[in-house]
C-alpha cells in the first residue's frame, strides 16, 4: 500500500510515525542535557567507507562545467563526525540518513535508513554503554513507556543495567576458548570441530561467524538487552585496542529482543595504524569483487589529530521499532524501499 495512503487509513501506522516524531525530538533533548554539538554529515562523497561487507551507492557528479567526478553515498555519518572531533569538538552527534546497497527490503533492513552516531572526546567504550542504556531510557520515558515492553513477539525489561558479555566469555559457552582461536586456521579447526564446513576460501571472520550466528547471537541475545563486547582485534574496523589484552578491541553491539541496536568503539586516533587497516579493507573488497575506491586521505589525517574518544552508531529506526513494538522497519518509517521499488 502506498505510504500516503497507509497514513490515511492505517491507524497503528500514523501512531507508529508520530511516536517516530517523538522519539528523534527525545534523542536531540537527550544529548542536549548532555552538552552535545549536532552536526550535520556530508552525504555525498567521494570516498566512503571501507568495510567489505557494505555496498555504498555510487553517483557520477558533474560541475558547471561538465567535469565527473565519481560520488558515494554515505553509508553512515563516521568520517562527518571523526573529523569534527579532530577540529576539535569534545561532544558531538549527527542524525543522518544513511545508505547501503544490496540490503533487504523489509525486517530490520531498509536500503535508505536514519542513524544517529555519537561521539564523545576523552572517554572510552564504557562511556558509550552507559550512553546507550540512559538514550534509550530517556526515549522510553518520553513515550510514557513502562520498563517492559512487547518487542519482536518477546516481552523485553530495558531497565538499567543491561547485561555484559565478553565475546571470549560468550564463545566459552558455546565450548570453545577464544583465547586459543584467534588466527583463521585455529578457528577453522575449532568450528570443524563442532561440524562445520569450511572451505579454503573461508576467512577468519567467515569461520567465526559459521560459529557465532549459530551457537551464540540466538541464545545470549534472543530476549533482555545485553551488551556483547570485546570482540578479536582484526573484526574491529577502527577501534582502539585494549591496553590489557590488545588481541582483542574496544568494541561493543548491544542488541535487543535478538536485534541489534548499535556498534561501538573506544575509537582508534592512529592514523598509521589506520591508513593500514584501510588498506586491508580495500585488499578484501577486490577479493570479494566490491567496487574499489580512494582512501579518504583527509579522514586518514583527521585520526592523526583526534583526541582518545569512544563513537557509537545506532539506528534510529530499530529503536523506534522497540518503543513501539512493530514488527518491521516499514512499520516506522516513510516511503519504504518496497513501496518505491517493487512492483
Amino acid at each position: 500500500m502506498h505510504t500516503w495512503l497507509r497514513y490515511k487509513t492505517d491507524e497503528k501506522y500514523r501512531q507508529n510515525i508520530q511516536k517516530r516524531q517523538k522519539i528523534v525530538e527525545s534523542i536531540r533533548d537527550f544529548f542536549a542535557l548532555e552538552g552535545f554539538c549536532e552536526i550535520d554529515a556530508a552525504l555525498l562523497v567521494r570516498s566512503p567507507g571501507m568495510e567489505p561487507n557494505l555496498s555504498p551507492f555510487k553517483t557520477a557528479l558533474y560541475d558547471h562545467l561538465g567535469k565527473k567526478f565519481d560520488g558515494y553515498l554515505i553509508t553512515s555519518p563516521e568520517y562527518s563526525c571523526k573529523k569534527m572531533l579532530a577540529a576539535g569538538m569534545d561532544k558531538l552527534f549527527s542524525i543522518a540518513k544513511s545508505f547501503r546497497n544490496e540490503e533487504f527490503f523489509g525486517g530490520t533492513h531498509n536500503p535508505e535508513f536514519t542513524m544517529i552516531e555519537w561521539y564523545r572526546a576523552n572517554e572510552d567504550y564504557r562511556k558509550s554503554m552507559d550512553d546507550t542504556e540512559r538514550l534509550v531510557e530517556h526515549c522510553r520515558l518520553a513515550l510514557g513507556l513502562p520498563e517492559t515492553v512487547e518487542f519482536q513477539g518477546k516481552t523485553v525489561n530495558l531497565a538499567r543495567p543491561w547485561k555484559r558479555i565478553t565475546m571470549k566469555e560468550a564463545f566459552a559457552g558455546a565450548g570453545i576458548d577464544l583465547d586459543q582461536c584467534l588466527t583463521r586456521d585455529t578457528m577453522a579447526s575449532a568450528a570443524q570441530a563442532k561440524g562445520y564446513e569450511i572451505s579454503p576460501n573461508d576467512t577468519f571472520d567467515d569461520c567465526f561467524f559459521k560459529v557465532f550466528l549459530t551457537e551464540i547471537e540466538p541464545k545470549i541475545t534472543a530476549n533482555d538487552p545485553v551488551i556483547l563486547c570485546d570482540y578479536p582485534l582484526q573484526m574491529t574496523a577502527l577501534s582502539r585496542p585494549k591496553p590489557d589484552d590488545p588481541r582483542y578491541a574496544e568494541r561493543f553491539e548491544a542488541y535487543v529482543g535478538g536485534v541489534e541496536l548499535c556498534n561501538a568503539f573506544s575509537e582508534l586516533n592512529d592514523s598509521v595504524e589506520a591508513r593500514k587497516r584501510l588498506e586491508e579493507e580495500k585488499q578484501e573488497r577486490r577479493r570479494l569483487g566490491k567496487d574499489d575506491f580512494s582512501i579518504d586521505e583527509d579522514f586518514v589525517a583527521a585520526l592523526g589529530a583526534m583526541p582518545p574518544a569512544t563513537g557509537n552508531a545506532l539506528g534510529v529506526d530499530r529503536l523506534v521499532m522497540l518503543l513501539t513494538g512493530a514488527k518491521s522497519i516499514e512499520d516506522v518509517i516513510l516511503f519504504p524501499a518496497s513501496e518505491l521499488f517493487n512492483e
